[in-house]
């Protein structure tokens, strides 16, 4: 049986940055907590084997996120009827950068968020993606390219 206690100091002390993180990931709070709860959720029955539970976590919090976009993108179907645009729910007000980095594919918002937001080196991020270094400098490149040209922060940082 996995340490209670462990775990809930674990829990209490990093949730906060695992949630901005998540948030980062998806760019709506609700999801955002979702996916926390899931990862925190796989996290406990694994729990006795993990060496390093912030790195597990976050690796988990990726693929998770990862796995719900493929899945989202297979489900979703085109309609002529555009939706009604809802209010932000950004804590910490617009930012174009952010909402930049949320048009990226997947795999590299979730290469951006983990280098520049955590500010983990290639080498972690690759452990953390279970991909090599070249994969992350190379998805790295591709969406600073991508962010380099988006007109919303173009017009923003000239």
């Amino acid at each position: 049986m996995p340490d209670r206690k462990l775990f809930h100091d674990f829990v209490a002390s990093r949730s906060e940055r695992l949630l901005r993180t998540a948030y980062l990931l998806t760019h709506d709070w609700g999801t955002a907590e979702d996916l926390l709860q899931e990862s925190l959720a796989k996290a406990w029955f694994a729990w006795p084997r993990i060496d390093e539970p912030e790195a597990y976590v976050r690796r988990v919090l990726v693929t998770t996120y990862t796995s719900w976009w493929r899945r989202r993108w297979r489900t979703e179907l085109p309609s002529d009827a555009l939706p009604e645009k809802g209010a932000k729910a950004d804590r910490h007000g617009p930012d174009e950068l952010w909402e930049a980095v949320g048009r990226l594919p997947a795999r590299q918002r979730a290469v951006i968020v983990l280098r520049f937001y955590e500010d983990l080196t290639v080498q972690e991020v690759a452990r953390i993606l279970g991909c090599q270094d070249g994969t992350v400098k190379s998805q790295t490149a591709k969406a600073l390219a991508k962010l380099r040209v988006d007109e919303s922060i173009v017009k923003e940082y000239r």
